[in-house]
């Protein structure tokens, strides 16, 4: 995928930069892959808001994507590379010899006629997936479980990967993209390569509408707002934060907290992604 730059026609087009969508092949979606569901506005069901900056956005249909690559040993054919507006991803279409037709993450490099499946006996090739006990060592995977036969849960956004470091007992080390570096069992699936679509960080929004289509609504500063209504208000002109630590609207500290309390997940982590806890 490759980036263009508009004109600056306007003051909102001057810095903007978008997706030359080059790499898809389909516009419509499968309908039988499609579900409709309705927009919440980050709210639960009593009404409240429980998720601030959230309504609004285009319309769209979730994309049913195959996660677990639970079909195993039948080979497959890349039919299409679509669209994906739920995610930074593309996803790709494939069609199964036994006529099941199912989306997957779209790796890096993988083109329509291309054939993929999953499995113990499938061959190490982008796209296909398989056991980390049968990938070899060095090896950039994505779409990777945290328990077999739950799905892949770890590394499926655009252009991100994850290098198996080593194998050891059960369990197999991998490097995340954000430098943790966990350890995962090897009977676990992954899937070769790299999640396509690399660009995508590299685009510029360029104006506040473009981040209202996406459905995320804008964010208020809390050193501009009063007293009442966050710890950081209040004062005559700029001030700074003045207390111990940045604080969320209810009092809570933020911006860097340590909010990790997952005691039974702890000994699975070899190194944290932050380089003051090694």
């Amino acid at each position: 995928m490759a980036v263009k730059k508009y004109k600056p026609t306007s003051p909102g087009r001057r810095d903007m930069t978008g997706a030359t969508f080059e790499e898809i092949t389909k516009s419509k979606p499968e309908r039988s892959l499609i579900v409709s569901v309705s927009n919440h506005g980050g709210r639960n069901i009593h009404g409240r808001v429980t998720v601030r900056h959230r309504g609004g956005g285009s319309r769209r249909h979730v994309r049913l994507i195959d996660f677990k690559r639970d079909k195993q040993g039948i080979p497959a054919r890349v039919a299409a590379i679509e669209y994906d507006p739920n995610r930074s991803a593309r996803i790709a279409l494939l069609f199964y010899t036994d006529g099941e037709k199912r989306y997957i993450l779209a790796p890096l490099g993988l083109q329509v006629g291309d054939t993929v499946m999953s499995g113990r006996d499938a061959e190490f090739r982008p796209g296909n997936s398989m056991p980390m006990m049968n990938i070899p060592v060095g090896t950039m995977v994505h779409n990777i479980e945290l328990s077999e036969g739950r799905g892949g849960q770890m590394v499926r956004a655009a252009g991100t990967s994850a290098q198996l470091l080593g194998k050891e007992g059960k369990y197999a080390m991998l490097r995340l993209p954000s430098g943790e570096v966990r350890r995962v069992r090897q009977t676990c699936y992954a899937t070769i390569g790299e999640v396509g679509n690399p660009d995508h960080s590299n685009i510029k929004l360029g104006k506040a509408g473009r981040k209202r289509h996406l459905g995320i609504r804008p964010t208020v500063r809390g050193s501009a707002m009063s007293p009442r209504d966050h710890p950081h208000g209040g004062g005559e002109g700029r001030q700074p934060i003045g207390m111990p630590g940045p604080k969320s609207p209810w009092g809570k500290p933020t911006l860097g907290y340590k909010t990790r309390r997952n005691k039974q997940t702890e000994k699975y982590i070899v190194r944290h992604r932050s380089k003051k806890r090694r």
